[in-house]
């Protein structure tokens, strides 16, 4: 399965440091607002405000809210893999459980502190738009399928990039019931979701 890029949710894009630090001020005002108001209330102007630019600058990168959440989950995916390479880096590529257990516990870190990262981790909670390449775990499961290839040694045959999208699936589900039992992540919940990828990954990587 080749990667799917995702749909690129900038008007523009920023090509001094200064706009590029005038984006990451909008986007870090987005995920401290999206913790303190939710997505239904989360506005534009109030973005602006939270950081300290006019709501020209907000209009000049984004066409409304959503775009803008999207902006958001793109570049939570984007740390998300850039954490999970410097797990991997500390990791042999000889056994892939550890390699598992390293995708779980930095998805488990942005859950527990990453601000906004509750309601916007990898995809906006609004219809999304149509195909693959639009949906979160599709655009999750295409990346993780190319740094366990990388890491591995592996070759990114269609069964092994459909197994890592069905468990993209069933985790994302599990991780979801954890924290809803427990803001924290429920200890037990967790556990039984490492297993389970565990369990189901050995099909294709034992």
């Amino acid at each position: 399965m080749d990667p799917v890029p995702p749909a690129h949710p900038l008007r523009r894009t920023p090509i001094q440091q200064r706009s590029a630090d005038r984006l990451a001020r909008i986007l870090d005002a987005c995920a401290e607002l999206l913790d303190e108001t939710g997505y239904e209330n989360l506005s534009t102007r109030a973005v602006a405000a939270r950081a300290g630019v006019p709501i020209g600058s907000v209009y000049r990168f984004f066409g409304n809210k959503r775009a803008m959440a999207l902006a958001l989950a793109h570049r939570n995916l984007d740390r998300y893999a850039d954490g999970i390479e410097s797990r991997l880096a500390e990791l042999p590529a000889t056994e892939w459980r550890p390699v598992v257990d390293a995708v779980l516990d930095e998805y488990l870190v942005m859950k527990r502190g990453v601000p906004g990262f509750a309601l916007i981790d990898f995809g906006v909670p609004a219809p999304p738009a149509e195909g693959p390449g639009a949906d979160p775990n599709h655009l999750v499961a295409c990346r993780l399928t190319e740094l366990l290839t990388a890491h591995l040694g592996l070759v990114a045959d269609p069964a092994l990039a459909r197994a890592v999208l069905v468990a993209v699936e069933a985790t994302d589900a599990l991780t979801k019931l954890a924290f809803r039992v427990d803001p924290a992540g429920d200890p037990g919940i967790v556990a039984e979701t490492r297993a389970m990828m565990h369990a189901y990954l050995a099909r294709v990587l034992d």
